[in-house]
């Protein structure tokens, strides 16, 4: 009896390493760097620093945007401000009553003449 127990005590220590042997090379291949999900990992990690690279440039462009944007209102308004001030002091010049005087005469007509033919 002792017999039969020992040959199946081997027979499933056989069994779970033939199991444990099946099952490692399943997980090389699942985690192989070309063809598996180890792959996939690897090429999604190289996206995300990608993507981390990219997305500082554009923090910083939006930045950069951002000073440039706000020196232009700044420029703005001063001339808004200036602009005011001159419209102001058109209306405290006195306005002419006359108007300016032409340099045509009033009663100028179309002149034609004819050249001689050569």
């Amino acid at each position: 009896m002792e017999m039969i127990a020992d040959i199946l005590l081997v027979a499933g220590a056989l069994g779970a390493g033939f199991y444990c042997f099946i099952l490692a090379r399943r997980l090389t291949r699942f985690t192989d760097l070309e063809n598996g999900v180890g792959g996939a990992v690897a090429v999604l990690s190289a996206q995300v620093d990608d993507l981390s690279k990219t997305l500082t440039q554009a923090q910083q462009s939006a930045g950069d945007s951002s000073k440039s944007l706000g020196e232009l209102t700044e420029r703005a308004e001063d001339v808004a401000r200036r602009l005011e001030l001159l419209v102001a002091s058109m209306h405290d010049l006195p306005q002419a009553s006359t108007a300016p005087p032409s340099t045509a005469p009033d009663n100028a007509d179309p002149v034609f003449v004819r050249h001689p033919r050569n």
